[in-house]
C-alpha cells in the first residue's frame, strides 16, 4: 500500500505504484463535447426560430397576453377567501354523498 501522510491512496497513485486517474478527469474531455453540442444545437434551433420570425410571434403574444390580463377583474382577499371557503363545503358534501352512496350500494349488493 502507497503511504501518503495518512492518506492512503489519494496521491493519485495505487497500491501496485501505477496511476490511479478519477472517473470525472478522464470523461472531462466527453463531458465538454456533449456541453459543446448542446449548446450549438441551442444555438441553431434559435436561429433558426428567428429566421422564420417564431421569436417575433411568441414576443407578440406575450405582449397581448399582458394587455388581455389587465383588462381582468381580479377578486379582492375577501372573495377569495368566501370563494375557498365554498369550493371546500362543496368538496366535503360531494365526499359525504359519495361515501352515503357508495355504503348503500354495498349494502345492497352484500344482501344479494
Amino acid at each position: 500500500m502507497v503511504y501518503c501522510g495518512g492518506l492512503e491512496n489519494r496521491c493519485g497513485v495505487t497500491p501496485t505504484g501505477g496511476s490511479n486517474p478519477s472517473l470525472s478527469a478522464s470523461n472531462k474531455f466527453v463531458s465538454n463535447l456533449s456541453i459543446l453540442f448542446w449548446v450549438i444545437t441551442v444555438a441553431v434551433v434559435f436561429g433558426l426560430l428567428w429566421w422564420q420570425g417564431k421569436i417575433a410571434q411568441f414576443a407578440g403574444y406575450v405582449r397581448e397576453t399582458r394587455v388581455e390580463l389587465e383588462k381582468c377583474s381580479w377578486p379582492t382577499w375577501e372573495e377569495l377567501e368566501g370563494s375557498t371557503v365554498l369550493v371546500f363545503m362543496s368538496i366535503a358534501i360531494l365526499g359525504a354523498f359519495t361515501v352515503a352512496v357508495d355504503f348503500i350500494l354495498l349494502q345492497v349488493f352484500i344482501k344479494l
